[in-house]
Formats: C-alpha cells, structure tokens, sequence
C-alpha cells in the first residue's frame, strides 16, 4: 500500500503563479548557462592563433552534445516518473525512482568516460584536416568526456529537486557552477596569478570543475531541503521494470537531441567545403540562440513536473492552463531573438567573438536567414513538452528526426549545391515549418487518445 503524503503545491496553487515560480529560477539559470557557454567560445576566440582554437571548440559540440543529450534525456524520465508518483501519493515508488535514476545515471557516465578515451581522435580526424586544430580539440574534448562525472551528478540531483517543484535551489546549484566556470576561463587559458596558463585546456577545465561544484551543491540541497525524496542506498538493488519506465519516457529526449549531435556534426561537413569561418559562424550562432532558447527550455522543465503531476491527479484544467501560460512566455523569447538577429547580427558577431571578416562576411546574412525560423519553433518547442510530460514523448522523437535528419540536412545539401553558402540557411526555416505541420497532427492525436480521456 502507498503511503500517503500531503498534496504538492503543483496540484493547489494557480497555473499561472506556479509556472513562474518553477520556471523563473530555471529560466534564469538557463541564462546564466547560456552566458557561460559564450564566454567559454569569448576566451577561446582570444587565444593567439584564434581561428584553429575557436575552430577546435566548434567542433566539439556535437559530441558535447550527445554528453548532454544523454544526461538531460534521462532527466526527462526519471523528472516525469518521480512528479507523477508525488500526484498520485505514492512516496514509496518516489524514493525507488530516485534511487534507481542515481544508477542508471552512474553507469552512463562510466559509458561517456570510456567513450573519451577511444573516440575523441577518430571524430576529430574524421571532421577536419587541419593538424592544429584536432590537436587542440582532442585535448579541450578528452578531459570534458572523462570528467563528465560533474555534469551527471549536476542533471540528477536538479532534476530531483525540480520534479518536486524545488526550481530555486537547482538556480543556484547551476549558477553557482556556471559563475565558478566564467571566472576561471580567464584565469586558466591565459594563467593570470597563480594559475598557469592552459589555454584551450583550461576552457576544458573551467568547464568541468564548475559542474562538480554545481553537483555537490544540488546533493547538499537534496539531503537538506527536499523533504518529498528520501534518497537512500541500504539493501538498494537496481529495479529493471523502473529503470525501463525511465527510459521509455527518456530515450526519445535522448534521441531527440541526439539527433541534433548528427546534424551538427553534418552541417559542419557541409560547411567545412567551403571555409573554417562558415563553420565558425555556425558554431557562433549557436551559442548567440542559446540566450533566448535555453530560457525556453527552462520554462520546459517547470512544464513538465507540472503537467506529470496533474495529469496523474487528473486534473485537466491545469494542464491545459500551464500550457497556456508556456506558449506565451516561449513566444516573448524567441521573438526577441528573431529581432536581435534582424537588427544588429553584425554586432553580436563582432563583439562577442571577435568576427574576422571572413566570418562577418557569411554571419550576418545567415543569422537572420535563421532568425525566420524563430516565429515557428515556440510552438513546436513547446507542444513537444506537452508529449514528454504524459509519456508520449515518442511523438517528439519523430518531430525531431523529420525535423533535422529527413528536412534540415538534406536541405542543407541541396542548397550547398544549388547557391553555395549563402543559401545553405534557408534549411533551417524550412525544416521549421515541416515540424510546424507535424507537432501540430501528434498534438491532435495525444489529445484524443490521453487528454480526451481524462
């Protein structure tokens, strides 16, 4: 028999009210991630012979990607998993989804360590020819695989928190982590004081040292202040039928982002034929979008708890009133974005990496080429949310990969072919409006099959 606890805040308070108050330390947090990702590819660019160094980074994201995807997917299932059991008054299966996300989190990174060691050289000779710059990217990549352990640890003790509607201390676990990394990128690239000078093994460095901070910090705030988990290992032996829960609801997310490790990855081959700085600029604008999409994907994860929880307490009105509440504040950002990219591409560019020519030349055209897809990917974004939280999260799966694999790429492709570079862009609005037509036909089937029958 469960045993009964109190009713959580995500089943009681207003939806709007609640939104806020589980997104905004989230969103922020997200800003504050987003700005240190940039000032990691800011410091970089700054290293004599900029080109090779920041070209070393660039390339490493799709597989800083597939790290991330891992984790953050995983995070979906057992964030769902652990909100649904709150709503429907369950503390045993609660405890025993968080014991079991520990795990699978445990053995993942022991799976991402071993990777870093055997694959980081191949995927960099496999990209580019240039001897300078696999050099630095195998050694900047290396130690953020086999170190990994931070961000794991960071992804399942903030999911805890944020499954029981404790967004403000995964804030400052986060923020504390990305500060800690913005203030030694300076320090260990160049060696000021007593620091020695690493350079673009210092990024490396800064990066994972500000992840164990933020996981050790999100632990503390587990043990101490998050009554609704009682994280416990005495007699603990891994339970396959959850375990499978969490992957069943995870492994689309991981897919899902997965899949745009692949087609980083094959945009940076597509743009490599022409020139180091048009992939420069594709690395460049992903970073500059991280502003105003990782506040987004903040909001998403105070969506999904809220949506979990409600929708195993029945309570349908309060699904549909956070979503509501979603779309709008997904839509102010991604406008915002689309604006910045419109008016001024040339001076975010510029002033935050330190543009060569040759990269202003092909930035600022396809920044606001891409921007058009901005008015589109709130939505999408959004919705895909919505799958995860009442575990059809295979229909965002599907989104994604006709998104990105059967539209983006060989859209891409094609219009190398056709208009060389500066046509290359345009894949990214017409990918959008695919995903457009697509989210909106599943959003209608989960509605007759899931939210119809509540």
């Amino acid at each position: 028999m469960s045993q009964e606890v109190k009713e959580n805040k995500m089943g009681v308070l207003p939806e709007g009210r609640l939104l806020l108050s589980m997104s905004l330390p989230m969103m922020v947090s997200m800003l504050v991630q987003a700005l240190y990702n940039i000032a990691d590819s800011m410091f970089v660019s700054r290293i004599q012979d900029n080109k090779a160094a920041f070209n070393a980074v660039s390339l490493a994201f799709p597989l800083q990607t597939l790290l991330i995807a891992i984790a953050a997917g995983t995070g979906v299932g057992v964030n769902a998993l652990i909100s649904r059991a709150l709503g429907e008054k369950n503390q045993k299966r609660v405890n025993a989804v968080a014991a079991n996300g520990v795990f699978v989190y445990f053995v993942s990174y022991v799976v991402v360590a071993i990777l870093g060691f055997i694959v980081v050289r191949p995927f960099y000779n496999w990209q580019t020819g240039n001897q300078i710059v696999r050099e630095l990217g195998v050694s900047y990549l290396t130690i953020v695989m086999v170190a990994s352990f931070g961000i794991f640890g960071q992804f399942i003790f903030e999911r805890m928190l944020q499954a029981t509607g404790r967004t403000f201390f995964t804030m400052i676990s986060q923020g504390i982590g990305a500060i800690i990394n913005i203030i030694l990128d300076p320090l260990l690239i160049f060696g000021v004081g007593i620091f020695p000078e690493l350079g673009i093994k210092g990024a490396a460095y800064a990066t994972v040292f500000g992840q164990i901070i933020a996981a050790f910090i999100a632990f503390i705030y587990n043990q101490k202040k998050n009554p609704d988990i009682s994280l416990s290992f005495k007699g603990f032996k891994p339970d396959g039928g959850i375990i499978g829960e969490i992957y069943i609801i995870g492994v689309p997310s991981i897919i899902m982002q997965s899949i745009g490790s692949i087609m980083t990855a094959g945009m940076n081959r597509i743009l490599g034929q022409f020139s180091e700085d048009a992939v420069n600029v594709f690395a460049a604008y992903f970073k500059l979008q991280s502003f105003f999409f990782m506040p987004v994907f903040g909001l998403n994860n105070g969506i999904i708890p809220i949506v979990s929880y409600n929708y195993g307490a029945k309570k349908k009105k309060r699904m549909i009133n956070t979503m509501k509440f979603g779309y709008l504040i997904a839509f102010i950002f991604t406008t915002i974005g689309f604006a910045l990219f419109m008016i001024i591409p040339d001076k975010l560019l510029l002033m935050v990496f330190d543009a060569t020519p040759g990269m202003l030349e092909i930035g600022v055209p396809a920044l606001r080429i891409i921007a058009v897809h901005y008015l589109i990917a709130w939505y999408c974004i959004v919705t895909g949310t919505l799958f995860q939280a009442v575990g059809s999260a295979i229909y965002s799966m599907l989104v994604s990969i006709a998104r990105q694999l059967v539209v983006l790429l060989p859209a891409a492709y094609i219009l190398s072919k056709i208009g060389g570079v500066s046509l290359i862009w345009w894949c990214f609005p017409i990918a959008e409006l695919m995903s457009l037509a697509i989210t909106t036909v599943c959003l209608f089937l989960v509605k007759k099959k899931k939210l119809d029958q509540i």
